[in-house]
């Protein structure tokens, strides 16, 4: 099969099937897709609320429970344990295929009635203030997290303990403000790094210990701003930056960010992999196109795969552990076999094509909320060989009724489910992070808008107000609530930060873990590649900024490798290659 180039039916740009995608497609028996990876990428991201919880009413019990999905959505919904138990079965609410009509359509239908897990949590511990989370203890308000404790305002922060307001770290320890960090202990505002101990505001380091500002060292001690001091200078400049105060956290902050910029990024940032391309990809093998990434094996456009364990797959979102031979998968892991077009589906689904939060499946087709079941249609119970002949009379009415959205896109057998029947507003979906709309582009494309109605609460104290040193702030903070100086909304501190921000001896934020949360995915770099060249100009990087401290392989002339790098020219980092970053290591 040979190269061949397509036009994507949602954004009308050109896209390229290589011949080992076709390769692929015939091994999981799906045709070539009609979108390109993108708008595929797009369409999974919209069937992920990741951190918007809605209070809703469990339809089992009538007890309050926090959910993923809101109201409006019209999704029935249990609380976590109820939808676990075994004295309710989804095949009560099987139904019948009807020919006259889209299977999307139907299947929307079906996906609504059935009971959903209401705050998509699993083997939680006193934490009952988390969404899109499990097994894991004592933590408020984290989400996308496996196996953390202890921790609040966090998103993925796998098995991570006493860590807050973190995005993407793993197995760390008394971390805070942190960003794509891993195997870290008391590591604060820092990115890119992994096996730190006691260090602030370090980028692309490893194995850094008592640290402050510094820059692309490995194996340092009583470094700041790439500076060797001994332990005694180094404590007292330290104290000197009064760190424990507001104004002084802001003045090293500002300063430690723009010491970054000096020096060059690796245009891809990760290690320990053979043959990837994309951004934030470590420990993988054959993996392109991908982004967050840990522990992945012969995937192609791949995102958030941070629980180790994919491979053999394309086009999957979000967990990955356990993903073999998938495709078109979103938040779906822990034991997923051959099985394509699922939606929030775990653990053990073998064999199992456009299912959603189904547990314990194989052979299931177009099924919702099932658990422990084999040869269902529509949640509806066959015989193997009724199933296979249904089956394939499903797929072949669905390439001669496909289903139109109201853009006059067409959905055959073999495309995810359309971003219009998400139950989730664009605007409280992940791909609103990746691919912003504004609720008029997002109504005129189809897709449903959630109006976010503001809690009313009185403000106590303006975040101006709190005490610039966290030593002066008293008990009585804790009966506060506050007034974000960026949106003006209101947010509380709780005991275990309060507790925590005083050992490690970090000011009071000044900002609602919403802003906080928007600061830090701010420093994340997009999912999509651009052609670049390395920025090695010889001795010097080709602004003039860098002075390279070794010879690199093309000597004083400028570095000829050009590059696949999510680094956009737009943005202000000096974006190396592999060969002329890692010579500049120290």
């Amino acid at each position: 099969m040979k190269t061949e180039t397509r036009n994507c039916q949602n954004c009308k740009q050109n896209f390229t099937i290589e011949p080992e995608d076709f390769d692929f497609y015939k091994k999981v028996e799906v045709p070539p897709p009609t979108f390109c990876w993108k708008c595929r990428f797009q369409r999974r991201l919209a069937y992920r609320n990741e951190r918007r919880p809605f209070w809703r009413t469990s339809a089992k019990s009538g007890k309050k429970i926090l959910s993923i999905f809101p109201p409006e959505s019209g999704v029935t919904v249990y609380a976590e344990k109820e939808w676990r138990s075994d004295d309710w079965d989804a095949l009560a609410w099987g139904t019948d295929y009807d020919f006259s009509r889209p299977f999307f359509e139907q299947f929307k239908e079906l996906e609504r009635k059935v009971p959903h897990n209401g705050p998509h949590t699993e083997d939680n511990v006193n934490c009952d203030y988390i969404v899109n989370a499990g097994w894991s203890k004592n933590c408020y308000l984290v989400c996308n997290t496996t196996g953390a404790e202890d921790s609040a305002y966090g998103n993925a922060i796998d098995y991570c303990k006493s860590c807050f307001d973190n995005s993407h770290i793993n197995k760390c320890e008394r971390c805070y403000g942190s960003f794509w960090v891993r195997n870290s202990y008391q590591t604060h505002f820092s990115t890119r790094s992994t096996d730190n101990n006691s260090v602030w505001f370090c980028f692309g380091t490893k194995g850094l210990t008592n640290c402050f500002g510094c820059v692309n060292l490995i194996n340092k001690s009583y470094h700041i701003y790439n500076q060797p001091y001994s332990k005694e200078e180094y404590e007292q400049r330290i104290e000197e930056m009064r760190l424990n105060t507001w104004s002084g956290f802001q003045r090293a902050r500002d300063e430690a960010f723009a010491f970054s910029l000096k020096f060059p990024f690796a245009y891809l940032n990760g290690v320990f992999n053979d043959d990837v391309t994309g951004e934030y990809i470590s420990d993988s093998k054959n993996v392109h196109y991908g982004y967050l990434i840990n522990g992945g094996r012969d995937l192609k456009y791949v995102q958030y795969l941070q629980v180790p364990g994919a491979e053999d797959s394309y086009d999957i979102t979000i967990w990955g552990s356990k993903n073999v031979r998938a495709y078109e998968n979103a938040t779906s892991g822990l034991g997923v076999s051959n099985s394509k077009f699922l939606s929030s589906c775990w653990a053990e689904v073998i064999d199992s094509e456009y299912c959603s939060t189904c547990r314990n499946i194989s052979n299931c087709f177009g099924c919702a909320g099932l658990k422990n079941k084999q040869y269902c249609i529509f949640n509806k119970q066959y015989s193997k060989e009724e199933y296979a002949s249904l089956r394939k009379r499903i797929i072949e009415h669905m390439n001669e009724m496909p289903y139109v959205d109201k853009k006059g896109r067409i959905y055959k057998y073999g495309e995810f489910f359309p971003i219009e029947l998400s139950p989730f507003g664009y605007n409280i979906s992940l791909a609103n992070e990746h691919f912003p709309l504004t609720k008029e582009e997002a109504l005129s494309e189809g897709y449903l808008w959630h109006d976010m109605s503001k809690t009313e609460h009185t403000i106590t104290k303006s975040s101006a107000d709190i005490p610039d040193a966290i030593e002066d702030v008293p008990d009585s903070i804790l009966k506060e609530i506050l007034e974000c100086s960026e949106c003006g909304g209101a947010y509380r501190i709780i005991e275990s930060e309060l507790a925590f921000l005083r050992t490690e001896k970090i000011p009071i934020p000044r900002a609602c873990a919403d802003c906080r949360y928007r600061v830090r995915i701010s420093q994340r770099s997009k999912a999509f590649l651009h052609h670049r060249e390395c920025e090695c100009a010889g001795k010097t990087s080709t602004n003039g900024v860098y002075a390279n401290f070794a010879t690199h392989f093309h000597g004083t002339d400028p570095c000829p490798n050009e590059l696949e790098t999510a680094h956009g020219a737009d943005r202000p980092e000096i974006i190396y290659c592999l060969k002329c970053f890692w010579a500049e290591i120290a």
